[in-house]
């Protein structure tokens, strides 16, 4: 068994100084983890932190106020158009819906006592159209639409016994009654005018159909029989004498006056022509280095009955036709080898001129006082009482 020895005393000041070291040294361990979790502990979200600069920056004083005001703007505009609409929005819904689904409903053309067999020219077919329908393609096709309604239903009534007359008189063909050329009457399908008129279309046929419903199985007459209800676009001031143009004598064809027409668009026109192209049209030879002799003879109306050139004669009729001139009431000058052609009015001249109708229209005339003012001694009969043998195919 040992014995204890007594620890010498430069050992216990050893001990004790080595001992010293060991607790330095573990409160230095302490103090580093300390502090390393004091910093952990500091570490702040970049968007939260608060650096020199910010806790350093001053609140300018206009800042606030601008804030307010553009806040309370923003209101403003938010607000008013909201309160507008709010109290004005369902009157207005009511206003925009109401044109759309009551406007203009089609009106619907009264039934027909027959149909006409119409050759359609583009298609070289033909189709069955019920009269009153057929009459409302002509009307819409032959005269514009924004004219008077009275003026409208005139032609309704002229068109309507140039169809009947036709049936009753004309030239018979295998397959077909009438075309639907200015041979007979420029006429016009829904669709076709549908796609001429677009959005207009509902308003303009509606216009067109009144007319013709209101005017519906009506025809002019003369000694009980049907008339040649010729009609033109414009005169030259006066409407033309049927001998004048025609080769028969029409009693109820006479020249009137018809001053309304210089308000028309068509009234004045000119076309010029190299002497080489009149030499063609009318098949002749003319100089080429002197004036031409011309001489003109004129009807009552005003028209050319009658043209000489160089000894060569031919009727205002021929020269209107073969030169495609708007009238036959024309004057003539040469320049430098050409032919310049001024005319008046649009069209032959004989019996009703539409423009005329509509110019009698606006001075408050019915459609009867306008078709018995151009067609003399006439009478507003009804097909059924006039013609009850064609109603009766």
């Amino acid at each position: 068994m040992k014995k204890n020895r007594p620890v010498p005393k430069a050992w216990k000041k050893k001990k004790s100084s080595f001992k010293k070291q060991i607790m330095k040294s573990q409160q230095r361990k302490t103090n580093l983890i300390n502090n390393q979790t004091t910093q952990i502990q500091k570490i702040i979200p970049l968007k939260n932190r608060k650096t020199l600069y910010f806790n350093n920056r001053k609140t300018r004083p206009w800042k606030l106020p601008a804030a307010f005001f553009l806040s309370v703007l923003l209101v403003l505009i938010l607000a008013i158009p909201a309160s507008i609409v709010a109290f004005f929005g369902d009157n207005k819904q009511e206003d925009i819906a109401t044109p759309e689904t009551g406007a203009h409903p089609s009106v619907e053309i009264d039934s027909s006592p027959f149909s006409v067999a119409v050759m359609r020219s583009n298609v070289e077919m033909v189709e069955d159209v019920p009269l009153e329908t057929y009459v409302a393609g002509v009307v819409a096709s032959e005269m514009p639409t924004k004219f008077e309604l009275e003026a409208l239903k005139a032609q309704a009534l002229a068109a309507r016994t140039f169809t009947v007359s036709h049936l009753l008189h004309g030239d018979e063909a295998d397959d077909y009654d009438l075309t639907d050329t200015v041979q007979h009457q420029v006429y016009k399908s829904e669709m076709e005018l549908q796609k001429e008129w677009g959005g207009e279309y509902t308003e303009k046929m509606n216009k067109i159909k009144e007319a013709v419903n209101e005017t519906k199985g009506q025809i002019l007459t003369f000694n009980d029989a049907p008339i040649t209800a010729a009609f033109f676009s414009t005169s030259n001031g006066h409407t033309e004498n049927s001998e004048d143009y025609w080769e028969n004598e029409i009693s109820y064809l006479r020249s009137v006056e018809s001053p309304w027409d210089k308000d028309s668009p068509q009234f004045l026109g000119q076309q010029t022509y190299t002497i080489a192209q009149v030499e063609a049209a009318l098949e002749l030879d003319l100089p080429k280095d002197s004036p031409l002799f011309i001489e003109l003879e004129r009807t009552e109306s005003g028209r050319v009955s009658e043209i000489g050139i160089e000894g060569y004669t031919f009727t205002g009729r021929d020269i209107r036709e073969k030169l495609d001139l708007k009238s036959s009431d024309f004057e003539i000058k040469q320049n430098n080898g050409h032919l310049i052609f001024t005319t008046e009015g649009f069209g032959h001249g004989i019996g009703m001129s539409q423009y005329g109708a509509n110019g009698m229209a606006k001075e408050g005339k019915t459609y009867e006082e306008i078709v018995q003012y151009y067609y003399k001694d006439v009478a507003i009969s009804t097909i059924n009482d006039a013609v009850p043998a064609l109603v009766s195919k």
